[in-house]
């Protein structure tokens, strides 16, 4: 894979009831109950489009791709899509990162400014994110993505919530099997040297680390979920810190 020509070609978006728009997950586990209470269905008329996750009472992070299907609310608080435990939350305002293109130049970022506040309680939690523009992540390390989508190419969507550990790779590695130009900001983890990833399902899932969500679903290489392959990417959060913090502060996109 070499050009941004190719990278342009990574597929990310498509329809509801065949393949959701994003990534979901390769040889994971259903998620055990009462656990990663952050997670968010990102919905339209239609229903699910894409993952996410709540880091305050009104603001859920997801990827800035996922606008492309209008969001108009979350749910909150289940991981059974087909059971909800609360009425969805309405998005009153959608804020993509500024110079957000497309998931080949990255900043594949997006804060939805939620219309009310989440009720946190048991079934409703915010996850915490990095501290500073530095996560502090290891080669090998693993860390853990969720969401609701395919568990393999070619294959249906599911309705539990699934869960899968990925391991950190070399930034330089990481580069190297996508080829240039490939975009900064960035953090790969799965998908390579190894069964496990996402797949098309669930992209804007967050990427935990010690429990603190480092990255953002972003993209994989075309349909093919048949790992080992070419690393899976993801949103960097660390780098868009002032500008999280500054969008939760106002209360407003900037």
């Amino acid at each position: 894979m070499h050009g941004l020509g190719t990278l342009l070609l990574f597929h990310i978006v498509t329809s509801l009831g065949q393949n959701v728009h994003g990534s979901d997950i390769i040889h994971g586990e259903k998620a055990p109950e009462n656990s990663m209470q952050y997670m968010v269905s990102v919905q339209n008329k239609r229903g699910h489009v894409c993952g996410g996750f709540l880091v305050s009472e009104d603001f859920v992070v997801t990827a800035a791709h996922c606008a492309k299907d209008e969001p108009e609310d979350v749910v909150l608080g289940t991981h059974k899509l087909s059971k909800r435990n609360l009425s969805p939350v309405n998005i009153e305002c959608i804020c993509k990162y500024p110079t957000y293109k497309d998931v080949g130049f990255g900043d594949d970022i997006m804060l939805l400014k939620l219309s009310g506040k989440a009720p946190l309680n048991n079934k409703v939690t915010i996850i915490p994110l990095p501290t500073s523009s530095n996560a502090n992540l290891k080669d090998g390390q693993i860390c853990s993505v969720a969401g609701w989508g395919k568990t393999g190419t070619n294959l249906p969507n599911v309705d539990d919530l699934r869960v899968v550990n990925v391991s950190i790779l070399n930034p330089q590695l990481c580069r190297e099997k996508w080829g240039d130009p490939f975009p900064s900001n960035v953090i790969c983890a799965g998908g390579y040297d190894t069964d496990k990833g996402f797949c098309q399902g669930d992209s804007g899932g967050p990427l935990v680390c010690n429990r603190v969500a480092v990255g953002v679903v972003s993209f994989n290489k075309n349909f093919n979920c048949n790992y080992p392959d070419v690393p899976n990417v993801y949103t960097d959060i660390s780098k868009y810190l002032p500008w999280i913090n500054k969008i939760m502060k106002m209360k407003k996109c900037v």
